[in-house]
């Protein structure tokens, strides 16, 4: 899960992507990085940590231009610790190109392997991002006419790309001399909107994000969701193209997303996230009253903050009281997102604080949006008990997670995963709760369904184990799993800092 963005201006847009980086700041922590172009030249600066501490204002102002991309990671492939993989990506063979992704590529190492013995390329770091890029160029290279780029050749690449990589993409690429290039994979995974502002002397500006609530700030206007396989170019003057590049493409958005990732104030796939919570708190309730309808439950708490909106709706359908119980520290990143378990144990404390009179001689349901590792729940039961609760019940509005997402997700080894060869009474022993209630895999389908009748198909690898780029592997799963338990802590100096500018070759006017 990383966020990303880019945007076709007609005045600088170093500021635009900065806000814009904010709002997203919640799908990465670890990173972030920004690359304008002016003219002849590209611009950029990405370091580790948060947006707020990345960027100064000597960055900013090194950061010229009307176009540009930029991204916050949270990384899946390749290391939380190397510097060198934070993004945008850079090449500047054939053509000079930035990249920056949202997504994991299945079949990076296959591709690796190919680039090099086949495309001549080499790859610098373990990210798949760096290997998208990559084969990006290759395919650019081939389609292009010499030295010529146009919009067909930029099209036929993108449809190239689909053909070689597999898994889940969504990308925003700065081609030199050209424009701003979007597309998405053909399964629809992971999200991309695209929204226009359109300025009282008749023109466009554009801006492509992973979630809506990036265009709503920046004040663009949604205008759609970029289609599976789809990809869509604006060049530097503001014109805007669109293609469909893959020959066989279905629409199957991330179930997480709606669960746990996106904002709750983001419309995704037709999809308003808030209303897709409201509506699992709804299916959650009903199955409370069929299995558990003498739990004696005094009041309903949500495990702030993606929970909020199905606990309320739980709370409405019940009949019971809704109240706070836990007060969240602003300042402690997303503990889901935080890259070692150790860590991601000892904030849990940091970032939740309970309010006792809530909980004070009550049987409470406590409710969170999933339980993935379990750390998290196992903690919150303790903290409610502690602060006084006679009884403790949880309720999930995802099902178990049980399987690995090699998708762009933080769930690599299934070992990790508390519900991994546990049923629902030995996940509710490990945690420490009374009861345990799990939203069911076709509830949640139809809560989303809900809202977007024409979702048909949804990713639920990591509830279902059925993976639907049909090319993973129980091989390919073992071998992602040593890798999660490999962690790499080397330290790589930091490539494109300090708003370093990158010389483009670009070819003369007369010749484009």
């Amino acid at each position: 899960m990383c966020g990303i963005l880019g945007v076709v201006a007609t005045s600088p847009v170093n500021q635009l992507l900065y806000d814009g980086l904010l709002v997203l700041q919640h799908r990465g922590q670890d990173a972030a990085g920004i690359a304008t172009a002016e003219k002849d030249r590209f611009f950029m600066h990405k370091g580790p940590g948060l947006v707020r501490d990345v960027f100064r204002t000597r960055n900013m102002r090194a950061l010229a231009g009307n176009w540009g991309i930029g991204h916050v990671r949270y990384p899946t492939a390749g290391s939380a610790f190397n510097l060198a993989e934070a993004q945008p990506f850079y090449v500047n063979s054939p053509f000079g190109l930035l990249l920056a992704h949202n997504g994991n590529l299945t079949n990076s190492e296959a591709l690796k392997r190919e680039m090099f013995l086949s495309d001549r390329r080499h790859i610098n770091t373990n990210s798949d991002s760096e290997v998208l890029l990559n084969v990006l160029a290759h395919e650019l290279e081939d389609a292009a006419s010499g030295l010529r780029l146009d919009e067909a050749a930029i099209f036929r690449a993108v449809a190239g790309v689909h053909r070689r990589c597999q898994g889940a993409y969504a990308a925003v690429v700065m081609i030199a001399g050209y424009g701003l290039l979007a597309f998405r994979d053909p399964y629809g995974i992971r999200p991309l909107v695209i929204g226009k502002n359109e300025l009282p002397n008749g023109t466009n500006e554009w801006l492509v994000a992973s979630e809506s609530v990036a265009l709503d700030t920046l004040g663009f206007k949604l205008l759609r969701d970029l289609a599976p396989g789809e990809a869509v170019l604006v060049d530097t003057e503001g014109n805007f193209r669109s293609r469909e590049c893959a020959s066989k493409t279905v629409n199957a958005p991330c179930m997480f997303e709606y669960v746990y990732l996106a904002r709750p104030d983001s419309i995704m796939d037709g999809v308003s996230v808030y209303e897709a919570r409201l509506k699992m708190g709804e299916f959650l309730a009903e199955k409370m009253k069929r299995t558990m309808p003498r739990a004696g439950i005094d009041v309903v708490i949500p495990i702030p903050d993606s929970s909020r909106p199905s606990a309320q709706e739980m709370a409405l359908r019940l009949g019971l009281p809704y109240r706070e119980g836990f007060v969240k520290n602003r300042y402690i990143g997303r503990t889901f997102i935080m890259p070692g378990q150790s860590l991601r144990k000892k904030s849990v404390r940091q970032k939740l604080n309970t309010i006792h009179q809530e909980f004070r001689g009550k049987s409470v349901l406590l409710v969170d949006d999933s339980i993935v590792r379990g750390t998290t729940s196992k903690e919150i039961i303790n903290m409610a008990r502690e602060a006084g609760a006679a009884r403790v019940y949880m309720a999930s509005a995802a099902p178990p997670v049980r399987y690995a997402n090699v998708y762009g997700i933080d769930m690599p080894t299934r070992s990790e995963l508390i519900a991994n060869d546990r049923d629902e009474t030995e996940v509710c022993r490990e945690i420490g709760a009374d009861g345990l209630l799990y939203q069911s895999l076709d509830d949640l389908r139809v809560s989303v369904r809900a809202i977007n009748p024409a979702l048909q198909s949804f990713e639920t690898s990591c509830f279902d184990g059925c993976y639907i780029t049909g090319d993973i592997t129980a091989e390919y799963l073992s071998g992602v799993e040593n890798q999660g338990n490999d962690e790499d802590f080397g330290i790589a100096t930091e490539i494109g800092g300090g708003g370093a500018q990158l010389d483009l070759n670009l070819i003369d006017q007369e010749e484009r």
